[in-house]
C-alpha cells in the first residue's frame, strides 16, 4: 500500500490549517519601524582611533546640549572602519521624538565643532531623495513686505509731549503730559502685569513681569514685541544701549523632562543658577549665573542690584566675586574677555566709566593687615592701571562718576583711631586731565547722600551729625545739612558754594539739564517737603560758571523757586526735558493718600491725582538728541523766534480755558434760574391749593434776591526781560 503524508489519512497541509499559533506569534512578534525620522546623520566629524572615542562622543553631546538639543553618548552610533581602525567621519544620533530631532536639525547645520571641522546635519530619512533631486531651478515665490510699526513714534509728537506710566491697582496705564486740553491717555490695560512695569533706558520698550517671564511692549499700538521665559522672575535690568536684559529669581531655574528645548529656553546646563542674560532683538538665552549671596547665606543684607554691570557701550558686562575678582564677558558670545578675570584681592565693588569715549572701570578694596585700602583706575579691555590712590582708617567707600566721564568721586567713610565716630572724605578724581590729579574735600560729617549735576562740573551733598543717623526711631526725623560744590577754574579744585543748614533733606534730584535742583525728605511719616533751587538764578552766576568772573561770594546765584509739599512722598523722578517734576506716594510703602503730583520747575502745582491702591509712577525717557552741538547752537541763538509761536499757542490755550470756565458758570447760574422759577411755581399751586390768598394784606415790598458772577478775563500780559 502506497505511503500517504500524513496521519489517517489527513493530509499534512490540512493537519497545519487546524493548529492555533496566535500565543506564539505575539509572544515572539518584532514590531517593524515605521519610520526614522527621530534619528539624524551628522557629517563633518573628526575620524579618530578608538583611544579618543569616548572624548569625540562627549565633545559632540557638549555642543548640542549647548544648542538646546539635550543628548547623550548613548544615544550616538559611530560606523567603524575595522580595516583602518578609524571611525568614518560620521554619526547617527537618535532623539526621543521627531520634533526633538527637527530642532536639532536646524540649530547644529553648519555649526562649528572646531576650527577644522563644521557639522552638516540631515535627516535619515532624506538621503534617498538627496540622491535623486531634480536641479530644476525654482524661482521661489516672493514674500509681501509687511511694514512694523516705528517703536519711537512717540518722539514724533507734534506737541513734543512726554509719556508716562502709572500702575494703580491691576491697571497699567500710559498717560501723555502736556497742556491741560492735551493730557489725556495714550493706551491702558487692566491685569497688563504682575509685580511692575519698568521701561527701557531709551524709553523703546516697556517691560512687564509675569509668573512665566518677562515680556516686551511698544509702537504706537503696543503690540507685544519680545518675550523671556523665566518662571518667578523679581527683578530685571536693562543694558544701556537696549540690546539686552538680565533677570533675576529668588527661585533657582529648574529644567524638567518636559520642558521646551531651544535657543530661548534654559537647558540642563543653566539648573541651579538664578541670573539670566537675554539678547532682547532675538529672544535667546545667552548665559546664566549664580546668584551671590552678600556674606554668606544666612546674611541679612539685600543683594546689591544690579548683579551684572555694563559698560556704556554694551561690548562688555561685568560681575563681581567679593574679596577675589572681577569677571567681565563679552558680548555677544558671553566668553571671558581674555579668557581670564581680574584677580584682585578683597574687591569689594567697581562701576565702569558711563560715557563710551573708551570703557574704564575704578574698583575699591578694603584695608587688610598692613596694607592701606586702595582705589584704582583701569583701562580696558587693555588692563592698564591709569591711577591708584591708598586710603587709610577706611570704613566704607562709594564710587560716584559724573555722567559725561569728567570726574569720579569715591565717598570715603572714615573712623577715628578709636573706631567711635564717622566722618567723610570726598576723593575726587580728574579723569580727563594729565595724570589723573585727585582733590580731596574734607568733612567733619557723615554723607548721606551725593549727586553730581548732569553735564556739569558741580555737586551736591546731604550731610549730618545728628546722634540718632544710622538708629532712628519711629517718628524721628533726622537733621542734615546741604551744600552745593562748583569746580573752581584755572584752580581745578571744588569750592564750597553754599550749604543750607538744619533741614530734613534726604533725597537730592537734579534737572536733566543741570541748574535746577530739588530737595526732598522721602519717606519720612512725619516730614515731606520739597525745596526748588536755581543754582544759576542771577545772570553774573552763569558767566561766573564759565570762568569770566570770580567773585569771594560764589554763592549769590544760588536762589530758592518755591517750597512744596506732598504729605507722604515715596519717589521724586524729573520728566526728560527737566521742566517738571514728577512725585508719588505709593501703596508699596503706605497707604495714606496714596497717587501723585506734578510740578514746574518752580515748585508750582500743575496736576494732582489721590488714587486709591496706586502703585508706581514713571515718566518714559527719551533717547539723545540727533541734533549736532551745531544744530543746537542754532536752535538757542533763534530760540525768541520759536517762544512766539509757543506764547501764541499758549495765549490760545488760556483764551480757551477761560472761555470754557466762563460757559461752564453760566451754565451753572441758568440751572439755578430755571430750579428757582420751577420752585417758585410749585410754592404758588400749593398756596392756591390751601386757599390762601397769592397776596397777604398790606404794603410790601418787592422780594429780590442777587447772584453775582464774577468773570476772570486777561487784558494784557507784560513780561519781563533780563537784558545783559
Amino acid at each position: 500500500m502506497p505511503s500517504v503524508n500524513g496521519v489517517n489519512g489527513v493530509a499534512h497541509d490540512d493537519f497545519e490549517d487546524d493548529i492555533d499559533y496566535t500565543d506564539i506569534e505575539e509572544k515572539y512578534n518584532v514590531t517593524q519601524e515605521e519610520g526614522f525620522d527621530n534619528i539624524l546623520v551628522v557629517d563633518g566629524v573628526p575620524v579618530v582611533d578608538k583611544s579618543k572615542l569616548d572624548k569625540l562622543l562627549a565633545k559632540a553631546a557638549k555642543e548640542f546640549t549647548r544648542k538646546g538639543a539635550s543628548i547623550k553618548p548613548d544615544d550616538m552610533t559611530v560606523p567603524w572602519d575595522d580595516a583602518a581602525g578609524k571611525s568614518k567621519g560620521f554619526i547617527f544620533i537618535e532623539f526621543r521624538t521627531p520634533d526633538e530631532a527637527t530642532f536639532a536639525l536646524n540649530e547644529m547645520n553648519g555649526h562649528p565643532f572646531d576650527s577644522k571641522h563644521t557639522f552638516r546635519v540631515n535627516r535619515f530619512m532624506d538621503i534617498e531623495k538627496y540622491a535623486d533631486i531634480d536641479e530644476t531651478y525654482v524661482e521661489p515665490k516672493r514674500e509681501e513686505y509687511q511694514p512694523k510699526e516705528h517703536l519711537r513714534a512717540w518722539l514724533a509728537d507734534p506737541a513734543g509731549r512726554d509719556q508716562y506710566a502709572i500702575y494703580r491697582g491691576d491697571e497699567v496705564e500710559i498717560r501723555w503730559h502736556g497742556k491741560p486740553s492735551q493730557c489725556e491717555t495714550a493706551y491702558s490695560k487692566p491685569g497688563w502685569t504682575e509685580l511692575y512695569v519698568s521701561w527701557s533706558p531709551l524709553g523703546t520698550y516697556l517691560a512687564t513681569l509675569h509668573r512665566q517671564g518677562i515680556r516686551l511692549w511698544g509702537g504706537p499700538s503696543w503690540e507685544h514685541q519680545q518675550r523671556f521665559y523665566h518662571p518667578l522672575v523679581r527683578l530685571i535690568d536693562f543694558s544701556p544701549c537696549e540690546q539686552y536684559i538680565v533677570t533675576w529669581s529668588h527661585d533657582p531655574i529648574v529644567v524638567s523632562d518636559s520642558a521646551p528645548q531651544g535657543p530661548q529656553f534654559f537647558s540642563p546646563e543653566d539648573e541651579g543658577n538664578n541670573i539670566a542674560v537675554w539678547d532682547i532683538k532675538t529672544g535667546n538665552l545667552l548665559r546664566t549665573f549664580l546668584a551671590i549671596n552678600p556674606e554668606g547665606e544666612n546674611s541679612k543684607k539685600q543683594m546689591a542690584w544690579p548683579a551684572l554691570k555694563w559698560s556704556p557701550d554694551d561690548n562688555y558686562v561685568g560681575r563681581v566675586t567679593p574679596g577675589q575678582q572681577i569677571s567681565v564677558y563679552e558680548l555677544p558670545e558671553m566668553g571671558l574677555q581674555g579668557k581670564k578675570s581680574l584677580k584682585i584681592d578683597g574687591v569689594v565693588d567697581f562701576e565702569w566709566c558711563p560715557h563710551a569715549r573708551e570703557n574704564m572701570l575704578a574698583y575699591w578694596t578694603p584695608e587688610v593687615a598692613n596694607q592701606p585700602a586702595r582705589v584704582t583706575l583701569l583701562s580696558f579691555p587693555g588692563r592698564t592701571i591709569l591711577r591708584q590712590k591708598n586710603l587709610f582708617n577706611v570704613s566704607d567707600c562709594k564710587l560716584y562718576w559724573q555722567n559725561q566721564g569728567d570726574f569720579l568721586c569715591v565717598k570715603v567713610d572714615r573712623h577715628t583711631k578709636t573706631k567711635k565716630s564717622i566722618f567723610c572724605n570726598l576723593e575726587i578724581f580728574g579723569v580727563r586731565e594729565k595724570d589723573f590729579p585727585v582733590e580731596v574735600v574734607e568733612l567733619k560729617d557723615t554723607v548721606t547722600d551725593f549727586s553730581w549735576e548732569p553735564k556739569g562740573d558741580r555737586f551736591a551733598i546731604v550731610s549730618s551729625n545728628d546722634p540718632n543717623l544710622g538708629n532712628p526711631g519711629p517718628g524721628i526725623t533726622i537733621k542734615t545739612d546741604v551744600s552745593f560744590y562748583q569746580l573752581e577754574r584755572g584752580k581745578d579744585n571744588f569750592k564750597l558754594l553754599r550749604t543750607l543748614a538744619s533741614r530734613t533733606t534726604n533725597t537730592i534730584r537734579w534737572s536733566p539739564r543741570g541748574r535746577h535742583v530739588v530737595l526732598a525728605t522721602v519717606g519720612s511719616t512725619s516730614k515731606s517737603e520739597l525745596e526748588f533751587w536755581d543754582l544759576d538764578f542771577n545772570a553774573d552766576d552763569a558767566g561766573r560758571r564759565d570762568g569770566q568772573k570770580d567773585t569771594a561770594d560764589w554763592g549769590a546765584g544760588i536762589q530758592q523757586l518755591g517750597v512744596s509739599d506732598h504729605y507722604g512722598v515715596t519717589d521724586v523722578e524729573w520728566d526728560p526735558s527737566g521742566r517738571y517734576l514728577a512725585t508719588a506716594a505709593s501703596a508699596w510703602t503706605h497707604t495714606l493718600e496714596n497717587g501723585y503730583a506734578i510740578w514746574d520747575y518752580r515748585g508750582q502745582e500743575s496736576e494732582k491725582h489721590i488714587m486709591d491702591r496706586f502703585k508706581q509712577f514713571l515718566w518714559r525717557p527719551r533717547p539723545p538728541s540727533l541734533l549736532t552741538k551745531e544744530q543746537k547752537r542754532l536752535i538757542r541763538k533763534n530760540l525768541r523766534e520759536y517762544s512766539r509761536a509757543f506764547e501764541e499757542e499758549d495765549a490760545a490755550e488760556e483764551s480757551t480755558v477761560s472761555a470754557e470756565l466762563i460757559a461752564h458758570r453760566k451754565r451753572l447760574v441758568d440751572e439755578w434760574n430755571a430750579w428757582r422759577l420751577l420752585s417758585q411755581e410749585e410754592v404758588a399751586e400749593e398756596r392756591r391749593a390751601r386757599g390762601i390768598s397769592k397776596e397777604p394784606s398790606g404794603p410790601k415790598e418787592e422780594k429780590r434776591e442777587e447772584i453775582e458772577v464774577w468773570i476772570d478775563e486777561v487784558i494784557e500780559q507784560v513780561e519781563e526781560e533780563i537784558v545783559e
